[in-house]
């Protein structure tokens, strides 16, 4: 199914009157910041686009931001070669301790869609949990294998090879094996978590915009990809069974329910909701939070730039994510990052 949009914005629909003036505005002798730059997810890279187009109008600080991968934004980071990296899930123990002086703010709400390119099968497909974790072990490797057929009454599926695609070093990976490995114990036992790990079969893409060019060209391919990705390419997107039972698109709507399960922002602002709860009958399930990871050795002009840089993000910003299927984030999580930033800021 292709996806749908529940609401649009364009840029230019943003009054300027959204924005207070400049807050990087420095006392005499006192370096003026002009540029920031950037480094990391491809998820939210068409977001940080649209952001990095109207940040400058409002607060002339140019944004260059590299969509060069989750993990090589967070060594960028780390070694001090960029004033902020994003990930698209937690840091991990490991990545702390690689960049003690850094923090973490959610600043979007979007998921990673279970795209597919399949002649003659349709636009419309389901999957549960445990296919989808089959596909990816290797256990169903034909488009017309019965646990596929009898989810999808109807549809018309070819006796075509399956070519799952994966990326490594990837935030999105990250999600992904995390949700695997929540839904099926022999992928969590067979190969586990995190942003890089051995995929038993597949392709290796680089990136979202390398998954979505290889879904593009490859008959039969499977791939998770970011949203606004599938929607920019004309992807279509399998619906996926929830913890609820329900066969879930990632529409915005359905990612708005996925965040909505957060009450509380914990003090060190990670937000898993892979497979949300039953609870939350329209959540889709490959819903994430991106983060923001910001250092706190920066200097206090860069500091000062970077709190104007990610308020905006996490406040007027997120108007301009809707049409990607980037949701807003939700109040409690707004809340929340505006306190983070005031903190990291000193003000």
């Amino acid at each position: 199914m292709r996806i749908r949009h529940l609401l649009r914005t364009s840029a230019a629909a943003l009054a300027a009157a959204a924005f207070a003036g400049p807050a990087t505005a420095t006392g005499a002798g006192t370096p003026v910041v002009r540029s920031l730059s950037g480094a990391g997810s491809t998820l939210v890279a068409p977001l940080v686009a649209e952001w990095a187009q109207e940040f400058p109008v409002f607060y002339g600080v140019s944004i260059d931001y590299a969509s060069v991968g989750s993990q090589a934004g967070l060594n960028r980071i780390a070694s001090g070669s960029v004033d902020f990296a994003a990930t698209d899930s937690p840091l991990t123990t490991a990545q702390r301790q690689a960049c003690p002086h850094c923090g973490q703010i959610p600043w979007t709400l979007t998921a990673i869609g279970v795209g597919y390119h399949v002649k003659g099968g349709g636009s419309q497909l389901r999957l549960t949990p445990s296919v989808l974790a089959k596909i990816y072990l290797g256990k169903i490797t034909k488009w017309n294998d019965h646990r596929i057929t009898t989810l999808n009454a109807g549809v018309k599926l070819p006796a075509l090879k399956i070519t799952p695609i994966y990326t490594n070093a990837s935030g999105d990976t990250s999600v992904f094996t995390q949700y695997l490995s929540k839904v099926s114990s022999a992928w969590r036992t067979q190969v586990g978590a995190g942003d890089t790990v051995s995929f038993p079969i597949g392709l290796m893409s680089n990136g979202n915009a390398g998954m979505t060019a290889l879904l593009q060209s490859t008959n039969g391919a499977i791939g998770y990809v970011g949203v606004s990705y599938l929607i920019a390419h004309k992807l279509p997107a399998a619906a996926i069974q929830n913890a609820a039972g329900n066969y879930i698109y990632p529409n915005l709507g359905n990612i708005v329910a996925a965040g909505a399960i957060v009450k509380r922002v914990p003090p060190n602002g990670a937000l898993p909701i892979v497979d949300p709860p039953k609870s939350a009958p329209a959540a889709y399930p490959l819903s994430t939070f991106s983060y923001v990871v910001v250092s706190s050795s920066a200097s206090a002009a860069r500091r000062s730039a970077l709190r104007d840089w990610i308020a905006f993000a996490v406040g007027g910003g997120q108007k301009f994510g809707q049409g990607l299927d980037f949701a807003p984030v939700p109040p409690v999580v707004a809340s929340a990052d505006r306190r983070a930033v005031r903190t990291f800021a000193g003000s």
